[in-house]
């Protein structure tokens, strides 16, 4: 469907709320000038697209002025040459917030590698926790992009969909936005397994007319059951969404006869007390299936979903669910945190002070404790996981935990210091191991000690990212000394194994790859458990392999040079590998000496520059895009050059200490390029002298002379000049 304009003002038209259609207008008016000319990948306008947006947003939400406003101007600051500030200054600072927090999550890639993903998705979930109008308006955004995927290319259309299914339905999830959820979900399985897809929809399609006459009978028959009720409750029918189905079939490996609620019925009335009783009516009516009831009004659903759910079977033999729910719980089933803009007059769009978005909050607050980026996007999978399990404590509060988790799990879900002190638990009266999977149900007392603490198998044990999180804390603050030994055993243990020779600077990049400033930091991220050492070994063995490499390269083009020597040596005295009639000059940084190992660095307009070998430029320059520019050199046998070379003197401060030293220098015939010498605060003497040398060798001499004068504490060659 192509939409216009128009379609947009008919909607705002035949809504009973007030709009600002003029500036609703101006909105779509810069937007339509700022993409024109402008096509999509099916050749449609550009500005059917925000258009689009806007309309899904009045359809399913009603949203307020300013949300349709960002919406059709959502893609103008990234696309075009229009700025926030002009946006800011024509619409205001409300419609300049939606816009800037849309085109930040829109310049957020997902499909990047695990550790960037994690970062990136904490920042959408910064701009959600911002404004929560932000996320809806990306919500519609992606849908209609969905919506007409068809004109994609194949892998732009898998791409698209597998971060459909991996962060936006999960998110539509979490925000009880049920049938944006759904629909997202339906297409993007569309693309990604199209024969499972094809095979539900076939096998729905079988029996489509008796599916609606079955349906439609199951309705007739419990209206009639329950017509005494007033006003009337709403009776409606539908199948289940074809991913819904895809999962049990093709995940969980059920067959297609053994899915009970493909067909369900929803009840819709006005009073709790009203659900209640008609569920009595329903399993009076048809004979329930043990176990597949479901109260989610009294254990409601992190996104705030409440209903009542009751598989059972009819006359004919066919399993079917019904649902029973008040309309405010319905309004809140189908749009989430949007029906209050849909029913009622809208929230603020700040999530600090709402409760409902205790999730966002929750998973931001944690990462603050993690230390791996990969472990952020597990926490964050785990967060965003739809399945959840209901935990009664022995005074009957309910504690919500993901699927899978564990009594560790529920302690610190309890409280921190519950957690920290447990040192056992009972589920339904039993005394059970620390790993005990919970189910929705389960009573579970958690068995605490004064001084007890948590086991560092924990974290392995641990499900949630919160539990995780807080014993990470406890080690992290509680043992650093202890952490930092165990992280360096582990290391070393690791590297050992993995035939792993790491020196300081390999150790020190690896901190700093994972974010530390010391080593010692990543022996305790290590030894706590903040940091996995598969990641920090893997990481290793690939510094090495690339070193070795290097290494390997040097010493045969070493030996190549030392073999050709002869016939290329030059009068500058340096000879460098496949290069010819080259000016050089030696490096300030380290200046070196014939018989220092040296390399030649290739500048632009200047020749060779020669460094030592072990120069940190050297080291640095090695890994760098540039590294193709270095090259291995060895110093010409027949070189009569002399070159300058600094020598650091400590010594004691007396009379006469100049004079003997430049007399020392003197005696071995080497002249003297500079000298200086000043007093240090501990009363001792520093001189700092120049020389011209033939080579290491003769430097060396000199060194040793200097040092046997009386009252000199060090003599060494100084690294700069």
């Amino acid at each position: 469907m192509l939409y216009t304009i128009d379609m947009l003002l008919d909607k705002i038209k035949s809504s009973e709320k007030t709009y600002d259609v003029e500036k609703i207008s101006k909105a779509y008016q810069l937007a339509d000038k700022a993409h024109e000319g402008v096509l999509r990948s099916s050749g449609d306008p550009y500005i059917s697209h925000p258009v689009a947006v806007a309309y899904i947003l009045l359809e399913k939400f009603w949203m307020d002025t300013d949300t349709i406003c960002a919406a059709l101007l959502h893609d103008v600051v990234e696309d075009t040459d229009i700025t926030l500030e002009e946006i800011q200054k024509r619409f205001g600072e409300d419609v300049a917030r939606l816009v800037d927090g849309v085109t930040k999550i829109g310049l957020v890639p997902l499909n990047t590698r695990e550790e960037q993903q994690a970062e990136n998705i904490r920042k959408i979930l910064i701009a959600m926790s911002k404004d929560i109008r932000v996320i809806i308006i990306k919500l519609a955004d992606r849908l209609h992009n969905m919506r007409t995927l068809e004109a994609r290319p194949p892998e732009k259309q898998r791409k698209t969909s597998l971060e459909t299914m991996n962060f936006y339905a999960p998110i539509a999830h979490r925000l009880g936005i049920s049938d944006i959820k759904e629909e997202m979900e339906d297409i993007a399985l569309r693309y990604l397994d199209p024969y499972g897809f094809n095979e539900i929809q076939r096998q729905l399609s079988l029996n489509e007319v008796q599916r609606d006459n079955f349906i439609e009978s199951i309705k007739e028959r419990i209206r009639e059951r329950i017509s005494d009720i007033q006003p009337p409750p709403i009776i409606e029918g539908r199948v289940k969404s074809t991913y819904s189905i895809y999962k049990k079939v093709y995940v969980k490996g059920k067959n297609f006869s053994e899915i009970y609620d493909i067909y369900a019925v929803r009840v819709i009335l006005q009073t709790v007390v009203e659900c209640y009783n008609v569920l009595g009516i329903i399993h009076d009516m048809f004979r329930p299936i043990p176990y597949r009831f479901k109260d989610y009004i009294a254990m409601p659903k992190p996104n705030r979903y409440q209903s009542l759910h009751t598989t059972v079977i009819g006359r004919e033999g066919v399993p079917f669910e019904v649902q029973i729910r008040t309309q405010e719980m319905h309004n809140t089933a189908q749009y989430g945190v949007a029906a209050h803009w849909k029913y009622k007059a809208g929230i603020q769009g700040s999530v600090a002070g709402e409760k409902r978005f205790d999730w966002i909050r929750h998973i931001l607050e944690q990462q603050q404790e993690a230390d791996d980026v990969e472990q952020i996007s597990e926490a964050i999978k785990v967060d965003l996981a739809p399945d959840d399990v209901y935990i009664f404590t022995p005074k009957g509060d309910v504690i919500s935990l993901p699927a899978g988790s564990n009594v560790i799990d529920f302690a610190y879900a309890i409280h921190t210091e519950v957690g920290h002190k447990m040192t056992g638990a009972k589920v339904g009266g039993r005394m059970v191991s620390f790993d005990y999977k919970l189910s929705t149900g389960d009573i579970v007392e958690i068995i605490t000690g004064s001084n007890a603490g948590p086991n560092r198998n924990w974290l392995e044990i641990a499900k949630t990212n919160e539990a995780k999180a807080k014993i990470r804390s406890w080690f992290k603050r509680e043992c650093r000394e202890e952490n930092i030994e165990n992280g360096k055993v582990q290391l070393e243990r690791e590297m050992k194994r993995n035939g792993i020779i790491a020196d300081d600077e390999m150790l020190k990049n690896a901190a700093q790859r994972h974010r530390f400033d010391t080593v010692d930091d990543l022996y305790a991220a290590i030894g706590y458990g903040g940091v996995q050492i598969s990641k920090v070994i893997t990481r290793l063995k690939e510094d090495q392999t690339r070193q070795n490499k290097l290494n390997a390269a040097a010493a045969v083009d070493v030996q190549k040079l030392v073999q050709d020597a002869s016939a290329r040596e030059r009068k500058n005295g340096v000879i460098i590998d496949g290069i010819d009639n080259y000016p050089i000059k030696y490096a300030q940084c380290c200046n070196p000496l014939p018989g220092d190992e040296i390399m030649g660095f290739i500048t632009r307009g200047y020749g060779i520059s020669v460094h030592k070998a072990d120069c940190r430029n050297v080291k640095e320059g090695l890994k760098s895009e540039n590294r193709e520019r270095w090259r291995p050199a060895i110093w010409a046998s027949n070189s009569t050059s002399s070159f300058r070379a600094t020598i650091d003197i400590i010594a004691e401060d007396r009379t006469a200490l100049i004079a003997d030293i430049t007399a020392t220098i003197a005696n071995n015939r080497i002249p003297i390029y500079e000298i200086n010498a000043h007093y240090l605060k501990n009363g001792n003497g520093n001189v700092v002298v120049t020389v011209e040398v033939s080579g290491i060798e003769q430097l060396k001499n000199l060194i040793l002379r200097l040092q046997k004068i009386q009252g000199v504490i060090s003599a060494e060659r100084a690294g700069k000049q």
